[in-house]
């Protein structure tokens, strides 16, 4: 059985993290596939937006340590990491930024890189018996998925600190009362409240959603006058689209709008 999976509903696709063995922890094969799904999503003008979880009531415990210090010369998957170096930065979103919006569906454990790919996802719905933690300093490790460098711009400061040094496992809670995730929910209805919140997306004009995150992102370490300024450099073309026009046009005409991508 794959360890990753990629399914479409429509327009969303669901990307599943699928070792339910060993808690969704990433082998080779599981990160390669990592890369390979965001290559997808973001290569494909028929996904507008990703929902982001893991199978068997987990959503990811992180590296794999019982294989992290193993030989894995003879694994098939080995050779692809041997050729691009890269590849698992790309795999845990360190290096790249999907265009998509991409929203994570938590259940259960999300440890050690289950809490650093979170850092990279838009949206965040967790259970409420979802555990978080940065637990590398435990380990002697280091959160090399960019944990040091994103947690403290998306929580406070202190709150990023205690997490990294002490490596102490978090509630879904404090997550929500520091805003590393955006809602918390029933147990079991984190997977169909992300796909709710993705098929709300998916249904806006593709090229607007896209320029908004672009926006958003790119202007966060600015200061407000240049801020504004690449706002304007980003969001003024959205007006000269299709779908710009379609979307005034079925106000109008009282239905539902059908947007291009264009």
């Amino acid at each position: 059985m794959a360890h990753l999976t990629l399914e479409r509903d429509g327009h969303v696709a669901i990307v599943t993290m699928n070792r339910p063995e060993a808690r969704n922890a990433w082998s080779l094969e599981l990160m390669a596939r990592m890369a390979d799904a965001w290559d997808t999503i973001d290569g494909d003008p028929e996904i507008r937006a990703a929902v982001f979880t893991g199978a068997g009531g987990n959503f990811c415990a992180g590296a794999d340590l019982k294989l992290m210090h193993a030989d894995q010369s003879d694994n098939p998957w080995h050779k692809r990491f041997k050729d691009d170096p890269d590849l698992h930065w790309r795999a845990m979103l360190r290096s790249r930024r999907l265009a998509k919006p991409l929203i994570a569906a938590v259940e259960g454990y999300a440890l050690g890189g289950g809490t650093e790919i979170l850092q990279c996802t838009d949206i965040r719905v967790a259970a409420e018996s979802a555990v978080f933690g940065l637990t590398e300093a435990a380990l002697g490790l280091f959160p090399l998925g960019g944990s040091t460098v994103r947690l403290q711009r998306q929580i406070p400061r202190t709150v990023a600190l205690e997490m990294l040094l002490t490596g102490r496992r978090v509630s879904a809670q404090e997550a929500l009362s520091w805003g590393l995730v955006g809602r918390v929910v029933p147990e079991g209805q984190a997977l169909e409240t992300a796909r709710q919140i993705a098929q709300q997306i998916a249904a806006n004009g593709p090229v607007a959603v896209q320029a908004i995150k672009k926006s958003v992102y790119e202007s966060a370490d600015l200061d407000e006058a240049e801020g504004l300024a690449l706002e304007l450099a980003i969001g003024g073309p959205v007006f000269k689209t299709r779908d710009a026009r379609e979307g005034p046009k079925a106000f109008a005409e009282r239905r539902k709008p059908v947007f291009e991508g264009r």
